[in-house]
C-alpha cells in the first residue's frame, strides 16, 4: 500500500490509542472492542502492554481508528 494513502503510516500505537480514548473514552471503547484492557481498570499503559503482545486485538484497534478518522475534529 502507498504510505501516503495508508492512514496508519507514521502513527504509533500509543498515539492511535490516545486519540481513540480521547474521542470515545474507555467505557465506549470497551463496548466497541470487547477486551478486558478496556473494561477492567483501564489505562493507556496497561492497554498498550496488552495490544503490543496481542496481534488480533491490535488489528481491531487499528481498524476502529481507520473507521473513526472521518469523525475526529480537524
Amino acid at each position: 500500500m502507498n504510505p501516503l494513502k495508508d492512514p496508519l503510516h507514521g502513527m504509533s500505537l500509543q498515539k492511535i490509542l490516545e486519540q481513540l480514548v480521547a474521542f470515545y473514552g474507555f467505557d465506549t471503547l470497551g463496548e466497541l472492542i470487547k477486551i478486558k484492557c478496556f473494561t477492567d481498570n483501564p489505562s493507556v499503559k496497561s492497554s498498550l502492554t496488552f495490544l503490543r503482545k496481542t496481534n488480533w486485538a491490535r488489528q481491531k484497534v487499528e481498524q476502529l481508528y481507520i473507521e473513526t478518522l472521518p469523525k475526529f475534529p480537524q
